[in-house]
């Protein structure tokens, strides 16, 4: 009897354990053609299932429920997908090749000669992928929107499918049955499937083809190279180009389709896996033989792209796309009448101070100007204000570098000269990346390999890119904790010896905040890196020009009351003399960097700015109000520089490249020539060319 027992027992656990290996891959399928190439894909490789759904949305609420595994989404879908009560997450891009990659141009195409620009759709007969799909209808009618075309007010007043079917005489949109003059051109039930002959890019282009609508909205890839004479592109200038002018004639260039999935990163490996394996076997991006186009994959698709395990639908889509997207639903935007700015603040110091500003801010009305929103980092900070759970923070080059790279874009700049203030369009602030040592160490530029260092934060700018810009260039070597004997760089790995000076909150046992980037580290931002120098066994601080000054000769917190300036001075990587005094830093630094600036999304920009004007002036330098914007209590540099004057506005239309500056920007991006330099999250906004907009 035991011995049975425990065969079945060995037996069991043996299943068990095979279990993984038979686990199949279920794909949802949004109609029976693509269920037929699915099957026969299930016949090359047992790995996959089918699973049949009505539709994306009901696959995606399939993948949700656990019912399926992926399916691949276009933009609109994948935003959806994303939402909370959804919460799945791209894996897998779609490639198009050398002139696309994972992205595509949304186009709009019509028929040669027939006269018409894009300025001039008002009435005519459309042609559009599905509704809610990124180049047949988000693109499209954002862009008419942003034109002043197509003239909406928002839901309270009607629902954007009214306002634009009162813009065209008639179209067909498929999934849009509930307003006839949407679904008047089509062929068949207008569903948002392959039932309906005009959908998706291929059913569009035969809309147009066939004479029943006078433009159509697809992708760029859609028009077959041999009807490409038959055809042009309409562009945003009321201009006309040829089908393979698409570089220059878009309505705007937006990422790729992507497989989504639950947040699993081994059925995202599965799933990765069993493509890669099937490929060999079966022509995943080809829907020859099968009664439509575009099944399970684009027909367009080249190869596949694994994508950064730390991708979300917000980071894949981009600031602009999620923008876009945001116009046509004016629903889920902050009520006009507050104009309130969600500030981020990162630790428990920012935090209080920024809930002292929201209570000040207050205009007596209940509805106050700031509200504040809490991220564990700046990183963290720049994924709440991409996904609109913030709206702005102040940030050194390095974070804007960053943000930059996610979509987001700066509005105002820090200024640290008052006479500056009063001047309209004056030159925005910059200062010098310094490298402080005690004075009379011996300690050169050249010499530092072996050296104990103090950095204000990994991944920042005086503190980190440019000091460690340079020894790049020089060493060539990305392995930065093997430079330093022992150093503290807050945002680093706290078991690395890029952590092994730092202080943390100063608490005998458990200090969880040892090495953390926030202002819980003793030894974190500008004043924290030269206190490490002074107390925390540092040989060299990377900092700003003014840091010495201002905690040294009575001035700064307690720690800084004793110091004298002159005991310390600048290390100069060139020059005639190997160090300087601290205040000669115009002949003696590492780098002249840009100001701290504010960032924010791009549809918010006007809101930010008008909201930010108004509160320095009640709580800048020159104000009465016991609140002040730019001084920190219980710590440094909290939200802004405590330096800052004011806030300037930066000009109209200045990238973050621009802003940063060309030496910057390439010192920049020669640092990120090492893997370590790249956060998870700037992975996750560069893998798309179409989402750098410098």
């Amino acid at each position: 009897m035991n011995l049975l027992l425990s065969s079945l027992l060995l037996g069991c656990l043996a299943t068990a354990l095979a279990a993984p290996a038979d686990v199949k891959v279920r794909w949802c399928l949004k109609s029976e053609a693509e269920k037929k190439k699915c099957d026969d894909l299930v016949a090359k490789a047992p790995q996959f299932t089918c699973v049949l759904r009505e539709g994306s949305e009901a696959c995606i609420k399939a993948i949700k429920a656990g019912e399926a595994d992926a399916i691949t989404l276009d933009g609109g879908d994948i935003y959806k997908a994303g939402l909370a009560n959804y919460d799945l997450h791209p894996i897998v891009a779609e490639d198009y090749g050398k002139d696309s990659d994972t992205c595509y141009y949304a186009v709009a195409v019509a028929k040669k000669g027939t006269g018409f620009g894009l300025k001039d759709l008002r009435g005519k007969k459309t042609c559009h992928t599905g509704l809610g799909k990124s180049a047949g209808w988000n693109i499209p009618i954002g862009t008419l929107l942003s034109q002043g075309q197509i003239v909406w007010g928002g839901i309270d007043d009607e629902t954007i499918e009214k306002a634009v079917s009162e813009f065209f005489m008639a179209s067909c949109v498929p999934g849009a049955s509930a307003y006839p003059k949407l679904c008047q051109l089509c062929k068949g039930d207008c569903s948002r499937s392959h039932k309906e002959p005009y959908y998706d890019y291929a059913g569009a282009f035969q809309c147009l083809k066939d004479g029943v609508g006078e433009v159509a909205f697809v992708k760029h890839l859609t028009v077959p190279a041999s009807e490409k004479a038959g055809y042009e592109l309409l562009c945003k200038d009321g201009s006309r180009k040829s089908i393979d002018e698409y570089a220059e004639c878009h309505l705007a260039r937006v990422p790729a389709h992507a497989v989504v999935s639950r947040k699993d990163p081994e059925l995202a490996t599965r799933i990765w896996e069993s493509l890669e394996k099937v490929k060999q076997d079966f022509n995943l991006f080809s829907s020859e033989g099968y009664p439509a186009q575009n099944l399970i994959f684009k027909d367009s698709t080249k190869k596949l792209v694994q994508l950064p395990k730390s991708t979300d639908s917000f980071l894949y889509l981009g600031a602009e796309y999620m923008s876009t997207i945001r116009a046509l639903k004016k629903d889920v935007i902050s009520d006009p009448v507050s104009k309130a700015v969600r500030w981020c603040a990162v630790g428990h110091a920012e935090t209080k101070k920024c809930d002292e500003w929201s209570i000040n801010s207050d205009e007596g009305d209940g509805r106050p100007k700031i509200e504040c929103a809490q991220g564990a980092s700046v990183d963290e900070c720049i994924k709440k204000i991409m996904r609109k759970e913030a709206d702005a923070m102040a940030m050194d080059g390095g974070e804007v570098y960053s943000a930059g790279k996610c979509g987001l874009v700066p509005v105002m700049v820090e200024q640290y000269e008052s006479e500056k203030c009063s001047t309209p369009g004056e030159s925005a602030s910059s200062y010098y990346a310094v490298a402080v040592v005690r004075k009379g160490s011996g300690l050169t530029w050249g010499g530092l390999r072996g050296k104990k260092s103090c950095h204000t934060g990994l991944g920042r700018t005086a503190g980190w890119n440019v000091p460690m810009g340079l020894i790049h260039n020089s060493t060539g070597d990305c392995d930065f904790s093997k430079y330093f004997s022992a150093s503290c760089a807050p945002g680093a790995e706290k078991d690395s010896p890029l952590c092994a000076l730092c202080a943390g909150s100063g608490k005998a046992v458990g200090d969880d905040d040892k090495c953390k980037p926030s202002a819980e580290e003793q030894y974190y931002g500008y004043a924290g890196a030269f206190r490490c120098l002074v107390e925390g066994g540092g040989d060299v601080a990377f900092v700003k020009h003014t840091i010495v000054l201002e905690n040294s000769d009575g001035q700064g917190a307690p720690w800084a009351k004793a110091l004298k300036s002159e005991d310390f001075e600048l290390l100069c990587p060139s020059g005639p003399t190997p160090t300087a005094p601290v205040r000669s830093h115009l002949s003696c630094h590492l780098a002249k960097v840009p100001a701290h600036a504010v960032m924010t999304r791009p549809e918010i920009k006007s809101t930010v700015v008008s909201v930010l004007q108004d509160q320095q002036s009640k709580f800048g330098t020159s104000s009465s109000s016991s609140f002040k914007m730019f001084q920190s209590e219980g710590g440094k540099n909290l939200l802004f520089k405590d330096s800052t004057k004011c806030l300037q506005k930066v000009p109209e239309g200045t990238s973050f490249k621009a802003f940063l500056g060309p030496e910057y920007y390439a010192s920049m991006s020669s640092l990120r020539q090492c893997a370590s330099s790249v956060s998870d999250l700037e992975q996750a906004c560069t893998f798309h060319s179409c989402q750098q907009k410098v």
